[in-house]
């Protein structure tokens, strides 16, 4: 049988007729182009099953087959070890759906898969419609040779992405590096297939996630129906921007059934901004329309100004009837990434509107294994998360997916740039020309879907390959290219280049011209890899954590964007009760190694644990003091990096959020709740920063501020003991020079604790102007576990109730550190969590419940400091 033919992808660019122009035209017949949703009345089956059972679309069979009562919760326990012949399966789809005779009559039916996971073939009325072959790209085919008035059927059929993955592991005749795939989980052994297929990589599993491979319809599908002509695309190209002036390019992609005179008109709300006419011919074409803004808003990050978006609307008329329009929310701005060389290597930094960005924030992977299931308030909370902590960049990391279009949405409301990856991570990848024809498709679509968000800061070709192969030193790398004969690592590095070094960047400048591409991450420059010593690029450190090294090497290591590094903990102690059972309770239990995926994982939080904090008995405890040291671990981490500005001006930690319940590097747990260390993270990120680092006999006191202008301020520090008694102060007024670090004190510490015991005193410091207070910041002289903290705080609280949540006012007699709230049967979010309490200090904060007609019970709030664990 024949297949149909998709869309052609070639165009022309057209000129533009003259307002009042004529020209010899077809006769038009449509009205807008209708999208018809096909989201009702999914089956699904097992191929080898004749039943057939309800499925959800968008979803995945792994949700199709828990809904159904076929499988256990993947996440609880060690359920997903029973749950590895899912993904052996071939599995079939199918509903029907009905077409009215208008829609028939309609010039045009096409189908469209918003996403496809991943080998699939499609069938209307028993006919094969199209191949899909990629979870990233979306698909379409002409349905009108097979499309019937009336009820239709339409079935898909998914192929094992293992089978398939086997098939073209046998076929290449050597393994490729895959350093996360969990084959073992799988059942494979030591056949690692997840390099073969386009779809998420953290599928295969990952060293925070879970071997849970999935297949299914994930996106929507749709019938469009249209007449004469449709938008395909249109980018609101952005020449230049000035105070004064915006030029942009307004090029639209249209796709015409015949020749018509059309008028191309761009709005911005209700007003018009440019109306133009143009002759169109037959096929896919664009028309490009020159526009300007005077006085434009620019888009700024949030610490910097306001996120501004103009609604621009897009539209084509045929005589006085709009065909089709499309709106974008534009963010006016000039965005470039600097590197200008130093004596000392050379700068990595994004400059907005010419104004240079410390970038804050975070990696951040997807939030579910399954990705279906994920809701957009999930994305509204995760954003508006990051937004409370600060944060004004989030990378999104090369083994998950381009993310929904909400995602970027977000992003651009909210003031928050995008370092974004292509899906390739931790991993070396075929060569051949399908592989490589798909994934040029791939970067395609989605460079072209993403290009109008001012929040896409920069492309990035992979996560880690480049230091994991290290082609250009063959003592470093990951010891991989030494498993090779010399033939395969010249055709496995030819690959690389390929995607790497020429496709990717051509891509990328091709559909978002201007738009900076950085080949992998880390990267030092070309020839160069990056090392935890670079001074120019972008760097992982890892050397705390899997290094095993000391706290105080986060500041030892700094380079000029800091693009990774992290540090363990557990989830809260009410999302472990969810995965596990009271016999679970036991960080070396089964069931608790099961959810952590770094080898060295649970005991190395408890040998680093050792060196900071008194290891508790109790369970609950140590999960508890596992999230203040990762708390502590980034906050050094923080401070390190954002006091060498602006030689370094980056700090993305790994990461912001969790894909199931786990003991990750994660600031947020699986079910949203914000760990320790997003608590720790906020204050971190604040516009102005109050920092001390104590070197060798030195107390060092710094101010970093990401404010325009130089900042005059109050310093006050004072040194208390534990029962609130003053032991000394000392007062400075000083001047916080803009975006830049000032080192507002510096004194010898015996002078500063004079005859104080280090273990029973705090510096407190303060900084304010004219009564506001600017920031502040707590220094203890020794490791918690040296503190010789009081016995039992008595932590007084008062409650009153404002609005949907609850206010509460926590005071002490003496010190209580790191006091945890919960309340007992309540969800809910504490504005303020983990924090020291002074004694004759009040701290005041708020309580929301997740269900916000709840009234939360007073005798039911638990108040915890870090004493309590002795």
């Amino acid at each position: 049988m024949k297949m149909p033919s998709l869309s052609c992808l070639g165009f022309a660019t057209l000129s533009l007729l003259a307002q009042g122009c004529s020209s010899s035209s077809s006769q038009p017949s449509s009205t807008a182009m209708t999208i018809l949703p096909i989201s009702d009345g999914w089956q699904f089956r097992n191929v080898a099953d004749s039943s057939w059972l309800p499925a959800s679309v968008p979803g995945t069979v792994h949700t199709d087959l828990l809904q159904n009562g076929v499988i256990e919760d993947p996440f609880y326990r060690t359920n997903e070890r029973d749950l590895q012949w899912i993904d052996k399966t071939d599995w079939e789809y199918r509903t029907a759906f009905e077409v009215t005779p208008d829609a028939f009559s309609k010039k045009n039916n096409r189908l469209v898969f918003k996403g496809l996971d991943t080998y699939a073939d499609v069938y209307l009325n028993d006919q094969l419609l199209l191949k899909a072959d990629n979870f990233f790209r979306s698909w379409e085919a002409d349905a009108k040779p097979f499309l019937k008035e009336g009820t239709n059927q339409l079935r898909i059929y998914f192929h094992s992405p293992i089978k398939i993955g086997l098939e073209k592991l046998e076929a290449l005749g050597y393994p490729l590096p895959a350093s996360n795939d969990q084959s073992r989980i799988g059942g494979l052994g030591d056949k690692q297939v997840s390099i073969f297929t386009r779809k998420p990589g953290y599928h295969f599993g990952w060293d925070w996630g879970p071997r849970l491979v999935t297949s299914g319809i994930w996106q929507p599908i749709e019938l469009h129906v249209w007449d004469d002509l449709h938008i395909t695309d249109l980018f609101f190209q952005q020449i230049s921007v000035s105070e004064d002036k915006a030029q942009l390019n307004a090029r639209f992609e249209v796709e015409s059934a015949g020749s018509f005179t059309t008028t191309f008109e761009v709005r911005d709300g209700n007003k018009t901004l440019l109306k133009t006419k143009a002759q169109v011919k037959p096929g896919i074409q664009e028309v490009v329309i020159p526009l300007t803004i005077n006085r434009p808003k620019r888009w700024w990050t949030r610490e910097l100004g306001e996120p501004f978006l103009y609604d621009l609307t897009g539209s084509v008329s045929i005589g006085k009837q709009i065909v089709d329009s499309k709106t974008h929310a534009v963010g006016l701005r000039t965005l470039r990434i600097v590197q200008k060389p130093h004596d000392k290597g050379s700068s990595f930094y994004v400059e907005l509107n010419g104004v240079p960005v410390f970038a804050k924030g975070a990696n951040y992977i997807p939030n579910d294994v399954f990705i279906p299931r994920v809701t957009d308030a999930q994305y509204e909370y995760l954003i508006s998360s990051a937004v409370d902590a600060h944060m004004n960049m989030l990378r999104v990391w090369g083994g998950g997916f381009y993310e929904k279009d909400l995602f970027y949405d977000l992003c651009d409301r909210n003031g928050i740039l995008v370092w974004q990856d292509f899906m390739f991570a931790c991993s070396m990848y075929p060569g051949d020309t399908a592989f490589l024809e798909n994934v040029r498709q791939e970067a395609t679509e989605n460079v072209r879907r993403l290009r109008n968000h001012p929040s896409i800061a920069l492309w990035c070709g992979n996560n880690e390959n480049d230091v994991a192969w290290a082609q250009y030193d063959e003592n470093r790398g990951w010891g991989w290219k030494q498993q090779y004969n010399k033939t395969q690592r010249a055709e496995i590095w030819r690959a690389y280049e390929k995607v790497f070094h020429e496709m990717l960047p051509s891509v990328v400048e091709a559909n978002a011209p201007g738009t900076f591409y950085w080949p992998s991450s880390p990267y030092e420059a070309p020839g160069k890899h990056s090392t935890d010593k670079s001074t120019s690029g972008d760097i992982h450190y890892w050397g705390v954590w899997h290094g095993g090294q000391p706290f105080s090497e986060f500041r030892n290591n700094i380079g000029r964007f800091m693009s990774e590094y992290g540090f363990q903990s557990f989830p809260e102690f009410n999302t472990v009760k969810k995965y596990t059972l009271p016999e679970d309770w036991d960080i070396e239990s089964e069931v608790m190694a099961s959810h952590q995926r770094s080898g060295i994982g649970n005991l190395r939080i408890r040998n680093y644990m050792a060196q900071h904090f008194h290891v508790p008995a109790r369970f609950e405890d140590q999960l508890y003091v596992g999230q203040l040291l990762q708390a502590e671990s980034i906050k050094e981490a923080i401070e390190a990096h954002r006091i060498a500005m602006p030689y370094c001006m980056g700090s993305l930690y790994w990461q912001i959020n969790d894909c199931w319940p786990v003991a990750s590097w994660s600031g947020m747990d699986y079910y949203q709740n914000w760990k320790a260390l997003h608590y720790a993270v906020k204050k971190a990120f604040e516009p102005v920063l109050l920092a001390a680092q104590i070197d060798g006999d030195t107390v060092n006191v710094y101010g970093v501020s990401d404010l325009l202008k130089d900042q005059p301020a109050d310093l006050q520090m004072e040194l208390l003991d534990f029962e609130g008694n003053k032991l000394g102060s000392w007062d400075r007024r000083v001047t916080l020079a803009a975006q830049s670090t000032t080192r507002m004190s510096s004194m010898a510490l015996n002078s500063v604790l004079s005859q104080t015991d280090s273990a029973k005193c705090v510096l407190r410091l303060h900084l304010s102007d004219e009564g506001k207070e600017l920031a502040s910041a707590l220094v203890y002289f020794l490791p918690p576990k040296d503190l010789d903290l009081p016995e039992a705080p008595d932590v007084q609280v008062k409650s009153k109730r404002l609005g949907d949540s609850v206010q509460l006012v926590l005071s002490t007699g003496k010190l209580a550190k790191n006091v945890y709230l919960q309340w007992d049967g309540v969800e809910g979010f504490f504005s303020e969590n983990y924090f020291d309490l002074l004694p004759g200090t009040e701290k005041t904060l708020t309580f929301t419940p997740k269900d916000k007609g709840l009234q939360p019970d007073a005798d039911q709030l638990r108040i915890q400091s870090l004493v309590d664990t002795y």
